[in-house]
């Protein structure tokens, strides 16, 4: 996946209308090297295009991807070759770096949430949880790493949650307000407890949030839909509990951190010669 508007935006920031001080005092205009990408730790890559954009938007010919978007990696491994300009690729550095290393990161802790619950019915899924801009990529790169993603925006489906349902004067009158407006559109209603749950069952919802309960109370809240609705458990879950919660029969676990909370993964841009 490309955003080249975002491409554009990163390169200009970086330059913020001037040029690369450091670079033109010190390299020839004329001068050439090659060098690679290449991970310092093993995970799931992606911003494999988008790098590749990066050096492309800055007249960088020379580009040899070597791995797939998804791929998983080790320590050590190349992921892009590039010859050319020197100036060219050490502008071009930083700004794909910072997308390699970001969005390989929101990969590899999916991934290491979708293993924690493997053999379980149950998905890992994010949230609206992104960074302004960056949401294309960053679910993009949350299906990368093997989980799923909820809403893209606000106009996708309902979600409603305690706010809406004060404002609304109800869950009863939200639920039917927004069915009433939006006809086709899927219905997420949130729950704190399992009474709540019990009360919006026969709206017949699409889906049912599960805010903050147990494992205890999330085994109960499938027993007492019994496959009338899906559920989706939230808030408080960490990967060491993702399993128990995956257990509990729930069909979905999202997840907030793999968008905002995700380590950078570690890639470096090596020279090899000049």
């Amino acid at each position: 996946m490309i955003n080249r508007d975002l491409v554009k935006a990163a390169l200009a920031e970086d330059l913020a209308g001037g040029v690369d001080v450091t670079s033109v005092s010190t390299i020839g205009a004329d001068a050439e090297l090659q060098a690679e990408f290449v991970a310092r730790e093993s995970g799931v890559v992606v911003g494999i295009e988008m790098a590749k954009a990066v050096l492309t938007e800055v007249a960088v010919t020379g580009i040899e991807v070597l791995v797939a978007e998804g791929a998983f990696v080790k320590a050590g491994d190349v992921l892009i070759r590039v010859s050319g300009n020197a100036r060219a690729i050490l502008l071009a550095e930083r700004t794909a770096l910072n997308f390699l290393g970001h969005l390989s990161g929101i990969a590899t802790l999916t991934n290491q949430w979708v293993k924690a619950i493997a053999g379980t019915k149950c998905e890992i899924r994010d949230t609206r949880k992104t960074t302004p801009g960056w949401r294309e990529l960053e679910k993009f790169a949350v299906r990368m790493g093997g989980g799923t993603n909820h809403r893209m925006s606000l106009s996708d489906a309902a979600l409603i949650k305690d706010n809406h349902i004060a404002a609304a004067g109800g869950v009863k009158a939200a639920f039917s307000a927004v069915r009433s407006a939006f006809p086709t559109a899927p219905i997420e209603i949130e729950v704190d407890t399992l009474e709540q749950l019990a009360e919006v069952l026969p709206l017949k919802p699409d889906l049912v949030l599960l805010d903050n309960m147990t494992t205890e109370q999330c085994r109960a809240a499938v027993s007492l839909v019994n496959g009338q609705t899906k559920l989706e458990a939230s808030g408080g879950i960490t990967l060491d509990l993702a399993r128990s919660y995956a257990e509990t029969g729930v069909d979905y676990l999202a997840i907030g951190a793999l968008t905002h909370s995700a380590k950078n993964f570690d890639i470096g841009l090596d020279v090899r010669s000049k």
